[in-house]
């Protein structure tokens, strides 16, 4: 079935011939699809004492299929390219200029690290992640891989050591665990199980009826916050020539660069719940595309912080580092006029706008007040917005787009005449910070 094709091994240099992934990679692809089928029929075999032929079926065959994949599954790095060519009925050929890559991520999930095999991703210019991917290597083979294929993508030799890091922060465990307990999502769960409890108490007979649906809540609260809390678990981030470098997770560890230059906007959130601890959480965002692909979803959200929860210092230090000059804190003198209480009656003090020669904040709610950075060298689009209620108020709102997904800068609601003053400013500033950068 090898038709003398090699499996890599640790320490192995790029292959220019075709190789196969980890021998194995079957088990680790099959392992959570197959594992939560098996268990639904393994428990319902276990409750009529019947032997779990079905489960043991469903694992043979989630088995069988990985072995066919990574039968025909293989990679090389030939003529400047990284090509993957995969597929039995339906054949599927990539080629990913190594040009194009501007990053790659190194994931290990939780039946990958009990094996000792490694994912590489490959992050693309403008289109993420998407089939760009080696699942897996042996770890050590991963490693040297990343490094050579990054040293490739900018140019260099392919023994080129990666650049060296410099530590800068780390998020405490204790800090972050904190930060979820008194998030409202498990508040507001906590408060469902108790009310449920009391129910339980003074009516017995209530016990099916309204426990049930309330744990079902409850449920689905708590692994929301525990996967997100998983995920950002043990954040470190440090320095590098090549960009911002983050590491994180608990059960799936992620490794991953964030270029200079590759950051599009930064959101500074401060919620009501954080301030008495003077907390801050940092989110950026990068231009990639939109994919359809589950994994590349779930990994969005797992990188989608850049500082999980940290101090107002802390937060600004790693902002400096990112957007040198950049400010999340605004003035109040930048609110909006006092009309506007008609259109945002209880978010009006938190409506506010900050524009210097480099960059454009703006700020909004009140619960979860959260100010959205963006250099102005990187606004790809801007747009004029009044409705016939802001008509007759003769407020006007500007927004700014730029080439990432999640983030938007937009002054709404500000005075007709400031909003279209804006609008022209902006569009200078921006010409100027586009031609500062390019020089």
């Amino acid at each position: 079935m090898n038709d003398g094709i090699p499996v890599t091994s640790g320490g192995a240099p790029l292959p220019d011939e075709w190789a196969r992934l980890h021998p194995m990679s079957p088990v680790i692809r099959a392992g959570r699809a197959a594992a939560g089928v098996a268990t639904i029929f393994g428990i319902r075999s276990a409750a009529e004492h019947q032997t779990p032929w079905d489960a043991i079926a469903v694992f043979a065959i989630a088995v069988v299929a990985g072995i066919v994949y990574w039968s025909v599954t293989r990679w090389r790095v030939d003529g400047g390219e990284l090509q993957i060519d995969t597929g039995l009925v339906r054949r599927q050929q990539v080629r990913v200029p190594l040009t194009r890559i501007q990053g790659i991520d190194l994931v290990r999930p939780l039946l990958a690290r009990a094996v000792g095999v490694s994912e590489l991703r490959l992050v693309l210019a403008g289109h993420g992640t998407g089939s760009a991917r080696l699942a897996y290597l042996h770890e050590d083979q991963a490693v040297a891989v990343r490094a050579q294929l990054l040293a490739l993508a900018h140019g260099l030799d392919h023994a080129t050591p990666e650049p060296a890091e410099r530590p800068i922060l780390s998020v405490a465990s204790s800090t972050l665990v904190a930060s979820y307990l008194i998030s409202p999502r498990l508040v507001l769960g906590s408060l469902l199980v108790t009310g449920s409890v009391i129910v339980m108490v003074l009516y017995p007979k209530q016990l099916v009826p309204t426990v049930g649906p309330v744990l079902a809540i409850f449920a689905i609260f708590l692994l929301g916050v525990a996967r997100q809390a998983a995920a950002e678990w043990d954040m470190q981030i440090a320095e590098a020539p090549d960009g911002l470098r983050l590491r994180s997770g608990l059960l799936q560890t992620r490794a991953e660069t964030v270029p200079h230059g590759r950051v599009q906007a930064i959101r500074w959130v401060e919620p009501l719940w954080w301030r008495p601890f003077g907390w801050v959480r940092l989110e950026f965002d990068v231009a990639r595309r939109r994919n359809a692909d589950p994994t590349e979803e779930q990994s969005a959200m797992t990188s989608k912080a850049l500082l999980p929860v940290g101090s107002r210092a802390e937060a600004r230090y790693l902002l400096g580092h990112v957007m040198p000059g950049a400010t999340g804190e605004l003035p109040p003198a930048a609110g909006v006029p006092a009309r506007a209480v008609w259109r945002v009656p209880l978010k009006r003090r938190f409506a506010r706008v900050y524009v210097d020669e480099s960059y454009i904040a703006c700020c909004h709610g009140r619960v979860r007040p959260d100010t959205v950075i963006v250099p102005l060298h990187k606004i790809q689009s801007m747009r004029w917005s009044q409705g016939p209620w802001s008509r007759r108020l003769r407020l006007g709102s500007v927004l700014v787009d730029t080439a990432g997904q999640r983030f938007t800068g937009s002054a709404r609601f500000r005075d007709e005449t400031e909003a279209r003053e804006l609008l022209a400013r902006l569009a200078d500033l921006a010409h100027a910070a586009r031609s500062r950068t390019t020089c």
